[in-house]
């Protein structure tokens, strides 16, 4: 940490054009890291620039510099000229390029300096010219408020970059209830806190408010789309298009609709499955030390965190319904084993 930080350090010395980029269907971790770094590297006179892969939740776009975020899907040529003239590049919340999709091209083909910033398992450590990896950190947001700490540059910590840094650490963590949230982590956001973020008013705009069609969607998934596995301590909830439709769907409309078949008494592996413009997606948690970033890369592309991952299905929903069941059996001995 100490010695990279040290080499990003000087490299951020003099103004740079720099480009910050994450993971495709960015959550609260993906942006809120994202938009606090950007407010750090524009105090320091740089000319930054954020391009997601795709466009994220309605919840998230009420944090400061959202406005200046470009969006790759429809503005490929102006993003890959603004990726091409840049002179850094961070990634941060993924450690593999196949994760920012259509975007990864011009991100191979730039000759910036690449930094990484990431906590997820198994990173590419051939993906970027300075890496910041740790797999026991709650979030890429606390990583990148220790990678400005290493810097010592805790002075330019202000309310902006305080409150992007807290919706990452808090969304990535499900309000600090995850095993993930250690004594640095609470020290981390004392530290947010007192540089002015907000975090009763933080926690309000995240969870307190939802559409209207976006509760009557849990509360039909609750009442008609819950399929429990008691005698195998599972659940699945899943999702077609056209159900999705009839409620309206937004972008981000099902974010933590898996935790709630999580929430029931004796489930240890929750699954949701939801088919968004002809693409089935599954979201996997788990309790304990069942690995659900295992399943998600044996089984659905896809990988993760060990109780938080997700991954794509190639069948329709109902078939990917019958394939999950059939996982659900052969995993029966590890889901009913008492730790």
């Amino acid at each position: 940490m100490i010695k990279n930080a040290q080499e990003l350090k000087l490299l951020l010395s003099s103004p740079k054009k720099i480009v910050i980029t994450t993971h495709k269907g960015p959550d609260g971790d993906a942006i809120g890291s994202s938009l606090g770094l950007l407010h750090l590297l524009k105090q320091l006179g740089h000319e930054v620039q954020i391009i997601t892969p795709n466009e994220y939740a309605k919840f998230l776009h009420w944090l400061p510099g959202n406005n200046t975020v470009i969006n790759y899907n429809g503005n490929e040529i102006i993003a890959n000229k603004i990726t091409s003239q840049a002179e850094i590049i961070f990634l941060l919340d993924f450690s593999h390029l196949s994760r920012i999709a259509t975007y990864a091209d011009a991100i191979k083909n730039s000759n910036a300096t690449k930094v990484m910033i990431d906590h997820h398992q198994d990173p590419d450590m051939d993906i970027a010219d300075i890496i910041f990896s740790d797999i026991s950190a709650c979030s890429t947001a606390q990583m990148v408020f220790e990678v400005i700490e290493a810097m010592d540059m805790s002075n330019y910590l202000n309310k902006v970059i305080a409150e992007c840094l807290y919706v990452g650490i808090m969304t990535d963590t499900g309000s600090f209830k995850y095993a993930s949230t250690t004594a640095k982590t609470h020290h981390v956001i004392a530290e947010l806190i007192n540089a002015g973020a907000e975090n009763a008013k933080i926690h309000d705009l995240i969870y307190d408010n939802s559409s209207a069609t976006r509760i009557q969607l849990l509360g039909y998934c609750l009442n008609e789309k819950l399929r429990l596995y008691p005698e195998n301590n599972a659940a699945i909830i899943s999702l077609t298009d056209e159900e999705l439709k009839r409620f309206e769907f937004k972008k981000g409309d099902t974010e933590g609709f898996v935790n709630y078949a999580l929430a029931i008494e004796g489930i240890k592996f929750a699954i949701f499955i939801a088919e968004k413009d002809g693409i089935v997606k599954l979201s996997l948690r788990s309790k304990g030390d069942f690995k659900v970033n295992q399943i998600a890369n044996k089984y659905f592309s896809g990988g993760g965190h060990m109780n938080a991952s997700g991954g794509m299905s190639e069948l329709s929903v109902n078939d990917t319904i019958i394939k999950v069941e059939k996982i659900i059996i052969k995993y029966k001995s590890e889901l009913t084993k008492i730790n």
